[in-house]
């Protein structure tokens, strides 16, 4: 569990050698609770005691499920008193957490099929609850996100940083969203590599002079596809039900307030560009990993006629050469040029010249000539 301080001008990173209990809000500013699944499934009710010393009030039971829930889909929900927002991750994956060590990973994680790159994207939900002055997230157990933006922030408040135009978080809702827009960034990384590894399998596929027989791992990248297309679109709807929640908040009662809820309007739109940038992709990569499928059979569709019309073809040529042979095999007496001494000679050169004949026909009309393609 990690607690921060994020003030105007400073974060600070509270120490937690000291207990729960002496955690309290700043004069200005808001907190960050950030904790891992388990470690808040374990914790609860510390956490709810913390909430209820810093906001004066606690989490419904409902949500705690929905915090704790692996499976749950991206969605939004809310209160009178705070916000909650489930949002599934597409980020390198990580290993379970141990149930006998709260906040501690598996030495051995479990087997997974597909190719390399889709097995790293990780799928599992972040879960938010935002009040009006702290901002509760629950992580997978050794979340690399909040970890990178802890980081990020504590960056973010050093002199240089605020000299260069670096600006911290004004509210919770603000860094949520900068957290959700980092979760984001970190499929559109990858869509390279997977980009990537959809191009050499369609190379395999329509190449010649190789047999593809991966054709198991490129079901499991149609699947894996397909689920990522499915968590993108629950991504989307939950930030889009979140900005529709914005446009019902209070009006603002000063500038100041205004223009910091201005920005989380821009902020919302923005990651729900990003999130649709990433829809868009994972459809592109699932309709590519289709037509590179229905490419192969159409080529390989196209080399088995081209092989059918060759045999057809040379069958053709020698039907008329096996019936001269036919004729002349059958066992009686008196046959035409039977007893002729230059008889085989003759008919040697007219099956000879029957099969040129023929061949030439038909490579005058292209049944000889290969298919371009």
């Amino acid at each position: 569990m990690r607690i921060f301080h994020i003030l105007p001008n400073a974060v600070t990173e509270l120490d937690l050698a000291a207990t729960l209990d002496q955690v309290t809000l700043p004069a200005q500013g808001f907190v960050w609770l950030a904790c891992a699944r388990r470690e808040f499934e374990v914790r609860q009710n510390d956490v709810q005691t913390l909430l209820q010393n810093l906001c004066n009030l606690q989490l419904v039971d409902l949500h705690i499920s929905d915090l704790i829930n692996n499976q749950l889909p991206s969605h939004y929900d809310y209160t009178s008193l705070y916000d909650v927002m489930v949002f599934r991750r597409l980020a390198a994956g990580q290993r379970p957490s141990d149930p006998n060590h709260p906040g501690e990973p598996l030495h051995v994680a479990p087997a997974a099929g597909g190719p390399p790159i889709l097995r790293r994207i990780d799928t599992s939900p972040v879960g938010f609850a935002v009040m009006d002055r702290v901002l509760l997230t629950v992580h997978p157990t050794d979340c690399a996100v909040r970890d990178a933006y802890a980081a990020k922030l504590l960056q973010a408040a050093s002199q240089e940083s605020r000299a260069a135009g670096a600006r911290l978080p004004t509210s919770p809702a603000d860094l949520m969203l900068r957290v959700i827009n980092q979760m984001v960034d970190g499929f559109l990384e990858l869509r390279r590599e997977l980009t990537h590894q959809l191009d050499h399998w369609q190379s395999e596929l329509l190449n010649p002079r190789t047999r593809f027989n991966n054709w198991g791992a490129l079901l499991d990248a149609r699947l894996t596809l397909h689920y990522l297309d499915e968590v993108c679109e629950d991504q989307r709807a939950a930030i889009q039900d979140w900005i529709e929640a914005l446009k019902t908040w209070p009006q603002a009662e000063t500038p100041a307030e205004q223009r910091d809820r201005d920005l989380l309007q821009v902020r919302s739109r923005d990651v729900l560009e990003h999130i649709e940038r990433v829809v868009h992709h994972v459809q592109r990569l699932e309709q590519s990993v289709e037509t590179a499928v229905q490419m192969h059979f159409s080529v390989q569709s196209s080399r088995t006629n081209d092989i059918m019309r060759t045999l057809t073809v040379l069958t053709a040529v020698f039907l008329p050469l096996n019936l001269i042979t036919g004729f002349f095999g059958m066992n009686f007496e008196f046959l035409p040029l039977i007893h002729n001494p230059t008889a085989f000679w003759w008919t040697f050169f007219s099956m000879i010249g029957i099969a040129i004949a023929t061949a030439l026909f038909f490579w005058r009309k292209r049944y000889l000539a290969r298919s371009t393609r």
